[in-house]
């Protein structure tokens, strides 16, 4: 399974995220520490909001390992903005290793990630591509189950693209989850689904931590909330808050060793970071 990480808050340079602190996201691509195989080589995606241009995020992506990817340093040096998205892939044996299947998915102002695996997917695809709308059809590229559950989550929304609202949102990753089960128990799927979602506008950001089957954990996911995330002198934290949060990141792995700056989100949860930075985390059913 994948790792990834997503941050919303003040502005800050990419490669704080990606490569400075102690377990950044570049090492979990070769070195990670939560789950049985630490390799994640088999792509990167990057993808950030620049608001001053348009709505409409950046995504860079490329098959190449992370940890061996020159340009992915170079750019996050010089990037700067205040929400990001970035994931490190391991591809389920079978799917191809090609950009079109590397995270994150965009959609107009939608960035979609996913680390986990939809089981038995080949039994429900069929289901799954005949729900969606034309237009949802042919934006599918890839191969993936990911980007096949980003389309679900889109054609959630269809009769409300132009609705910012957080609600509507939830309301939409929820109905992707239980839209996913339905069609599982309906082809009387054996094998669990590990649903760790996360999605954003640029203004809001939503991940979950799930999985179907009550007898299993969903793959790892910790949040991290405060004043702002910095790297000085070669040592990365989180700045303490107190009430008022302005950075937040949600990430597979913590990315610094003190572990009191990190909470894991529970089982079966989602994690919802609003346009004000209000961090509110809920079951879900």
């Amino acid at each position: 399974m994948c790792r990834f990480l997503a941050y919303k808050g003040r502005e800050m340079f990419m490669s704080d995220l990606i490569s400075k602190s102690a377990q950044s996201l570049i090492r979990q691509s070769y070195q990670a520490k939560h789950r049985k195989e630490p390799l994640n080589g088999d792509g990167f995606g990057v993808g950030w909001y620049v608001p001053e241009i348009d709505p409409t995020p950046c995504v860079f992506t490329s098959i190449t390992p992370a940890w061996s990817n020159a340009n992915l340093r170079r750019l996050a040096e010089k990037i700067r903005s205040a929400c990001i998205f970035a994931h490190v892939r391991a591809a389920t044996p079978g799917l191809l290793v090609s950009e079109v299947n590397c995270h994150p998915f965009q959609y107009d102002r939608f960035l979609w990630m996913h680390n986990g695996d939809i089981g038995q997917f080949d039994r429900i695809k069929r289901r799954l591509r005949q729900s969606l709308s034309d237009e949802l059809y042919n934006f599918i590229q890839g191969t993936t189950d990911s980007e096949h559950a980003f389309a679900v989550f889109l054609n959630e929304l269809t009769d409300h693209m132009e609705d910012q609202s957080i609600d509507c949102l939830e309301k939409a990753v929820r109905a992707t989850i239980n839209q996913l089960n339905a069609w599982g128990e309906e082809v009387g799927a054996s094998v669990p689904s590990h649903l760790n979602f996360a999605i954003t506008d640029g203004q809001s950001v939503i991940a979950t931590r799930y999985v179907n089957d009550p007898a299993r954990e969903p793959p790892s996911l910790y949040i991290s909330r405060g004043e702002r995330f910095e790297c000085l002198d070669g040592r990365c934290r989180m700045v303490s808050a107190g009430r008022d949060v302005r950075a937040a990141i949600i990430a597979s792995e913590p990315l610094t060793e003190a572990a009191s700056d990190w909470e894991q989100i529970p089982r079966n949860h989602m994690v919802t970071i609003t346009p004000d930075m209000h961090v509110r985390i809920s079951p879900i059913e």
